[in-house]
């Protein structure tokens, strides 16, 4: 276990290479790839030597590689593609959980150290960086959605205020299933100029609007969505977040969260390990059951249900109190 960042450095750098879009038509030698990819030809045999050994290439004689169905998800062309969330991960995730140490021992996250900002102030600040960040999470939002509709019947709902919607592919995906919905996605407005506007059948259906989701958000909603939002940020911005969600939603209202819920036992869970990665990043975290009920009656909310879906992540379901 402690030497697992050796593994997920070496798939970052095939990913940050892209290496598996080299391979897609074929095999190639390693020295072709070097070149194309301006890499040392040896340091990336090595490389490629040991993703082999984990199922991602196979290496042939003579020192050619090929790609194998694992592979296939680090290509930047495919649908469900994780090759931007890998890069991400790879660089400032991976620069800010070697800052955890100051994390546990100060309470202020690892980011902040390693970077001289805060996460958010970081990515306007960096284009790039922003880039790999959000399509990494727009293609993560864009899978999520599958699992979220096969989870949840959005049958009753007549319009849906995607909070911190991002790109708005998660809510995309939500509007082609069920198309007598009308949507918008909430973001701040460099996200939403960066998102721009998608050219589909769903457009017509879905505005893009852009604000500051501490101050309001967009009025008269039936359902209201947060996808991994509260997560983000500690109990008193979050309270903020959904009690703005509270005063801009009718009476008949909902609010639906996608979060990993913490189990109250020691068994193993995702969502464990992923709270590190929150402490290393910024100055949110993952909640338990009760956690969530004590922010939600705090904004305005009573919890309904819990919705267990297909990924990690739960539906947490609310009504105005």
């Amino acid at each position: 276990m402690a030497s697992a960042y050796w593994i997920s450095q070496a798939i970052y750098v095939a990913a940050k290479l892209g290496i598996a879009d080299l391979l897609n038509d074929g095999r190639r030698s390693c020295s072709e790839i070097a070149a194309l990819v301006g890499a040392d030809a040896r340091s990336l045999f090595r490389l490629m030597r040991a993703l082999s050994s984990l199922g991602i290439f196979a290496q042939t004689k003579n020192e050619y590689f090929a790609l194998l169905p694992l592979g296939e998800n680090l290509r930047a062309d495919i649908p469900g593609s994780l090759k931007a969330i890998i890069v991400t991960l790879g660089e400032i995730h991976y620069q800010a959980c070697g800052a955890l140490l100051h994390a546990v021992q100060t309470g202020s996250p690892g980011f902040d150290k390693v970077f001289g900002a805060g996460l958010f102030e970081h990515l306007d600040q960096n284009t790039d960086v922003a880039s790999s960040f959000n399509e990494g999470m727009a293609s993560l939002a864009g899978m999520l959605a599958y699992a979220v509709v096969l989870a949840y019947d959005f049958g009753r709902v007549s319009s849906i205020v995607d909070v911190g919607g991002g790109n708005g592919r998660f809510l995309e995906t939500i509007l082609e299933i069920y198309p007598e919905i009308q949507g918008t996605v909430f973001d701040c407005a460099t996200t939403i100029e960066r998102a721009g506007r998608p050219a589909d059948r769903t457009s017509r259906r879905c505005s893009h609007v852009a604000g500051d989701f501490f101050a309001s958000v967009p009025q008269g909603g039936d359902l209201y969505f947060l996808c991994g939002v509260v997560h983000d940020w500690d109990d008193d911005h979050a309270v903020t977040i959904l009690r703005n969600c509270r005063h801009a939603m009718r009476a008949t209202g909902r609010l639906l969260l996608l979060e990993t819920v913490v189990p109250e036992d020691d068994s193993m869970h995702f969502s464990k390990i992923l709270d590190l990665n929150m402490l290393a990043m910024s100055s949110g975290r993952e909640r338990t059951r009760a956690e969530f009920c004590k922010l939600l009656t705090a904004a305005g909310f009573k919890m309904c249900r819990i919705v267990a879906t297909m990924a990690p992540q739960s539906l947490i379901e609310a009504v105005p109190q």
